[in-house]
């Protein structure tokens, strides 16, 4: 039986260990799921209850080949077959041992409750010296990554029959019971869980190796582990901690793949602060930057086939804050300052910006063009005016992943206003934005990426102003004509749809 707590070698592992009368006796660990308790050394005995993998009994007597063991978890005896549980010992010398099936089930999917057990064991058995050493922090890395894997299997199991939902289920209590502590959160219409990490930040406190921390640092930031229920100000502080934690990871120090990696969540980490940091008025050009540059440190010839979708996805993160960059900004204002018509923003309800579309050769107290108020974050340097002066295009942001295209036009009746989403259903992640003005004023082109329901779309369009057709698109920019002739400088010097 395990105990919620220990403290061992000043680790203090909540949790993991093996109470002191097991540990006096022999031990041993079920191996196989569904193994029987029985009443009796024999298959016809009542069974008394059923074990699953990871399980750790006390051995206290052979019979046949049936072992009388006490679990003390559910403070019952019985008798289990031998072939079904492997005696270990727990003493200083038995730790080589322990540690090297530990290394065996590490890359071993599906028995993560074993490895738990094992590296509990290694943990008990090993002085302080070990435990705070090369050693300790191995079993640590590993022991994080069981409590990992089992967590993901447990957030992708709905689709698994009732005989693997229930198996699952029975390994995460057998990981609870050790200590192991796990999170759960609704996400997209499905339960999301989530290992609390407790093991990999210890390994980060620890000296552990640059792909140690590197594993750590990336278990422990996972997007799909950050509470959606979390209130801006508490997120934008989960945000802060993520990043210190990406940024203790040597990175010249790692494989590409694995570089690749710490480099692609830096940079999607880093994006969603420079929007927060906007939100609340605070400088966003240095995290923005931060974010670009990382996405720009990405080795494309050594990702993972499994990593495209994650530098799809920092990518249209990276690129929906890059406004934040301000000197990226400064050639689209200006060139836009010179026009009669422009953009003026206020403030207006809490939390709101008002934008209003004004003519600079109207003095006083004119009302203005046109007037929109949201609660989006308003790029106002992203404000270009065309040729003819007919239309303006304005980036707005309302989600941290998500940021839209105003277009402006001049109609008979006034001016107008519509907005392009990067797609037809969200939000999601991605970016609508201005990619240059055809001659004539009646056509734009626009490049637009997006992530939604699990699928990845980036495209560059020829649209109509009027009514905001798409007349032509491509996903490679080259192919059009109009984007040959006519894309902004600006725009391709600075966007990021062009990796």
């Amino acid at each position: 039986m395990l105990r919620t707590c220990m403290v061992a070698a000043g680790i203090g592992l909540a949790g993991v260990t093996i109470t002191a009368a097991a540990a006096a006796t022999e031990t041993a660990i079920v191996t196989q799921n569904r193994t029987a308790l029985r009443a009796a050394p024999r298959d016809s005995a009542q069974q008394q209850a059923r074990l699953w993998q990871g399980e750790v009994l006390e051995v206290r007597a052979e019979r046949r080949d049936y072992l009388q063991v006490w679990d003390y978890r559910r403070e019952r005896g019985g008798y289990v077959r031998a072939d079904q549980v492997r005696r270990i010992g727990l003493a200083a010398e038995d730790a080589p041992g322990l540690l090297a099936v530990v290394r065996f089930l590490a890359d071993t999917p599906g028995a993560e409750t074993l490895g738990i057990g094992y590296a509990a064991a290694f943990i008990q058995a090993v002085p302080s010296e070990v435990l705070n050493g090369k050693d300790g922090v191995e079993t640590l890395d590993a022991l994080g990554g069981f409590a990992d894997r089992l967590a993901h299997r447990a957030s992708t199991g709905a689709q698994l029959s009732k005989w693997a939902q229930a198996t699952l289920a029975a390994h995460l209590d057998v990981a609870a019971n050790y200590g192991i502590r796990f999170r759960s959160y609704e996400r997209d219409g499905r339960i999301q869980i989530c290992y609390d990490g407790d093991a990999f930040r210890r390994v980060l406190a620890m000296r552990a190796a640059p792909e140690q921390r590197a594993r750590a640092a990336l278990a422990l930031t996972r997007p799909e582990c950050v509470d959606p229920e979390l209130a801006p100000l508490e997120r934008k502080r989960l945000d802060e901690w993520r990043a210190e934690v990406l940024e203790q990871v040597e990175t010249a120090a790692l494989p590409g793949y694995l570089k690749n990696r710490v480099l692609m969540r830096r940079a999607a980490v880093w994006s969603g602060l420079a929007y927060q940091r906007a939100r609340k008025g605070e400088p966003a050009d240095t995290a923005a930057a931060h974010a670009i540059a990382d996405l720009a440190g990405v080795d494309k010839a050594e990702l993972a086939d499994e990593d495209r979708p994650d530098y799809a996805d920092a990518a249209m993160r990276a690129n929906a804050s890059r406004w934040a960059a301000a000197p990226t900004s400064v050639p689209t204002a200006a060139r836009t300052a010179a026009r009669a018509v422009r953009l003026v923003t206020a403030p207006g309800a809490p939390g709101e910006t008002c934008v209003s579309l004004v003519d600079a050769r109207k003095k006083g107290g004119a009302a203005p063009l046109l007037k929109r108020c949201t609660y989006g974050l308003v790029w106002a340097d992203s404000a270009t005016l065309n040729r003819e002066g007919t239309a303006l295009a304005l980036a707005v942001q309302p989600l941290a992943a998500w940021r839209e295209m105003w277009v402006f036009r001049k109609e008979a009746s006034g001016w107008s206003l519509r907005v392009l989403p990067p797609a037809d259903r969200g939000p999601g992640v991605g970016y609508a934005e201005f990619a240059g003005w055809v001659p004539g004023g009646r056509k734009m082109l626009v490049a637009r990426e997006a992530g939604v329901d699990g699928k990845h779309k980036r495209s560059f369009e020829l649209m109509r102003l009027d009514t905001l057709a798409i007349e032509r698109r491509s996903r490679d920019p080259e192919i059009l004509g109009a984007f040959r002739r006519w894309q902004d400088p600006a725009w391709k010097r600075a966007s990021l749809s062009l990796r």
